[in-house]
């Protein structure tokens, strides 16, 4: 009998798992790495171990740390969760070998399955239908595309599509590099990409008394970075025959190598509704609440029990019920690259509504750093009918509360309304298509009506503050609250500038040149408007100089500006600056002050997040300075390098065709979905 679990992981999946822990009368023991000492999933554990270091590989991938953490916190068992160690068989056999129980699957069954390459050798053997690996030696441009991926892991890292032969041998590096970054292993293999495919997966659970499980379907389909954004269960769409085939093909999986606990086997399928066999994932997955909502179960209680050696509950599972839908909420700008954000999480709230979840690892106060996933939370929402759990999902992220870094909040409501998804024509190429439809410019009457009921909210503040009774005075200037008063806010992200003008009446602020606005009311956290007779609330949060100001359309955040622009020193043109906080990996062969460079060449590559980050040339040029190096840490806007231009030779004008190079260097994430 389990008495205390130490979870070896972090975040979202580890307060996941202790909230079942403390249901069932667990003590839970919690690890953490020198960032996360005072993350939410240390502060909910009963007891809590350091791993010394920052990084992954010092920490939460160090099998020898965590166990020994659990043994000197007295565990007599350990979960894994998902990512890092979870499916590493060597770490699985040293848990057990110090006496502690493993909560996953036995050895063998991780050995078989958690290398994709073996794992897919077996299922050829059990008939289940594959896609032919292909060999990236011998690769030819008939093979193209190929999709590269990590063989000892998921979540997107060390994966890769190649559409130029000419690009697999960088892609390979990188693919590699990543691999290895991210779980210890920089196996990767090749196999074709199939356009516009479905990602379909069934959640299986076993136990060691013959009896498997096939809880169902679920779509993952929606991916960025060939990560999973959204995911629904049961999966829409599908017939009864593809249905009972992708449930069948998954028990053959599980009975295949003695599987025991919870496990997922995914599939690709095809436009043409022909499934093919990715992977079978050893572990719990990130997307579990969908099954567990359909299913009205503890997937988690299911793999403590069954690690226990128990049964499970019946011969088969319960009759699913309605339809469930999971966004992933992070720490992201869909607009820039899918460029990850740090930095303080203000505020994390959602409306409480009957059918909806929120799983986090983060409250508001938190720190999001550069060293982890940006997932910051996962919600979701359970109903009656898709169109009914589609409809409360989308509604609940538009009034939650997202005060902090910039995150993929309005991509998610935006795809959850876009018409494809609606309709379910879901594949894994939604946002190649539709992202620039998903991320439109802001609406700028949109957002100077938010501009300015920061601006009345701060009138208001400053009205009923002690120190607001006379005029204030600066100087020879003279601040009267009779003449008109105006206020500067920069919209983030790099959404524009904002100057609101208003006057102060005995009757409270008026705006000025803003037509048809009229003002119902201002408090300092609350401001009502009337437009053209539609009413309009806004709840303004002030955070020093960031302003949140959160609408029944949407939400804004502003910088409040000074009223003199100040003449802050500029970087110099050509400047490489760090788009976030990270790790220079590495430099382009030969880079060096000196060097001439092309316009759009990846010069230096940045890890943050566990994603490699490409920093491009912004022009044809020459490398003037080099300030970057491998294993150098950055903080977001250092100067990396700088390249000067290249001077058109007398006569001598650009090619008519030739693109225009870009205004400002940029970092490139890859891959580019």
């Amino acid at each position: 009998m389990i008495t205390s679990l130490l979870v070896a992981n972090r975040g979202e999946i580890a307060c996941r798992i202790f909230r079942t822990c403390r249901a069932l009368g667990i003590t839970t023991v919690a690890v953490y790495s020198d960032p996360d000492a005072g993350a939410l999933h240390v502060r909910e554990a009963d007891l809590a171990v350091r791993l010394p270091g920052a990084t992954p590989a010092d920490t939460y991938l160090r099998g020898d740390l965590l166990v020994a953490a659990a043994l000197a916190a007295g565990a007599d068992a350990v979960h894994p969760g998902y990512g890092f160690l979870s499916e590493n068989a060597p770490f699985a056999a040293a848990v057990q070998d110090a006496g502690l129980l493993w909560v996953g699957p036995p050895v063998k069954a991780i050995e078989q399955m958690a290398s994709k390459t073996r794992a897919k050798e077996l299922m050829a053997a059990a008939e289940v239908p594959l896609l032919a690996p292909v060999d990236p030696a011998t690769a030819t441009g008939a093979d193209l595309p190929l999709l590269l991926k990590a063989s000892a892991g998921g979540g997107g890292r060390g994966m890769r599509i190649v559409r130029e032969l000419d690009a697999l041998p960088a892609e390979l590096t990188a693919a590699r590099a990543e691999a290895e970054s991210a779980f210890g292993d920089g196996e990767v293999f090749a196999e074709p990409y199939v356009e516009r495919g479905r990602h379909v997966e069934v959640q299986v659970m076993a136990d060691d008394h013959g009896t498997v499980w096939a809880l169902g379907t679920r779509d993952c389909s929606l991916q960025r970075r060939h990560q999973k954004v959204i995911e629904e269960a049961p999966a829409p769409g599908l017939d009864e025959e593809l249905r009972t085939r992708l449930h069948d093909a998954a028990v053959a999986a599980a009975r295949a190598v003695g599987y025991r606990g919870a496990g997922t086997v995914e599939f690709l399928v095809s436009a043409e509704g022909r499934p093919y066999f990715l992977e079978m994932n050893t572990r719990l997955q990130v997307e579990h609440p969908v099954t567990e909502a359909v299913f009205g179960l503890d997937l988690v209680a299911l793999q403590l029990r069954t690690a226990e050696g128990e049964p499970l509950p019946a011969p088969a599972p319960p009759a699913p019920e309605g339809h469930a839908v999971e966004a992933r909420l992070y720490a992201e700008d869909p607009a820039h690259d899918w460029r990850p954000q740090t930095g303080l999480l203000r505020a994390l709230d959602l409306p409480e509504e009957p059918g909806v979840r929120l799983d986090t690892g983060y409250t508001g106060g938190d720190t999001i750093g550069v060293h982890y996933d940006p997932m910051l939370a996962k919600v979701v929402a359970h109903a009656a009918t898709r169109t009914e759990a589609v409809r409360l999902l989308a509604r609940v992220l538009e009034r939650a509360r997202v005060h902090g870094p910039v995150t993929n909040r309005e991509l998610l409501v935006r795809s959850l309304r876009h018409p494809d998804f609606v309709a379910a024509r879901l594949d894994t190429g939604f946002y190649d298509r539709h992202l620039a439809a998903l991320t439109p410019a802001p609406d700028e009457d949109a957002v100077r009506r938010a501009a300015l009921a920061a601006a009345l909210a701060d009138a208001a503040a400053r009205t009923s503050a002690p120190d607001a009774v006379a005029p204030a005075r600066f100087g020879a200037w003279r601040n009267l609250p009779s003449q008109p008063q105006t206020k500067r806010y920069r919209a983030e992200p790099d959404a524009g500038e904002y100057e609101i003008a208003y006057r102060t009446t005995r009757t409270g602020p008026v705006p000025q040149g803003a037509p048809g606005i009229r003002v119902t009311e201002v408090r300092p956290d609350r401001v009502t408007l009337e437009l053209d007779g539609v009413t309009r609330r806004f709840a303004v949060t002030v955070h020093g100089d960031q302003v949140y100001v959160d609408a029944a359309d949407g939400s804004y955040a502003f910088t409040a500006l000074p009223r003199f622009t100040d003449p802050a020193t500029r970087s110099e043109p050509g400047s490489l600056l760090a788009p976030m906080p990270g790790t220079v990996v590495r430099l382009a062969e030969g880079l060096a002050p000196g060097a001439p460079v092309e316009a759009g060449q990846p010069l230096i590559w940045l890890e943050a997040m566990k994603m490699e980050h490409r920093i491009l040339a912004p022009a044809t040029g020459t490398l003037t300075a080099l300030h970057a190096a491998p294993g150098l840490q950055v903080e977001v806007g250092a100067l990396l390098a700088v390249v000067q231009d290249a001077p058109l030779a007398p006569d001598a004008s650009p090619a008519p065709d030739a693109p225009e190079p870009p205004d400002a260097p940029h970092a490139q994430e890859e891959p580019q979905p």
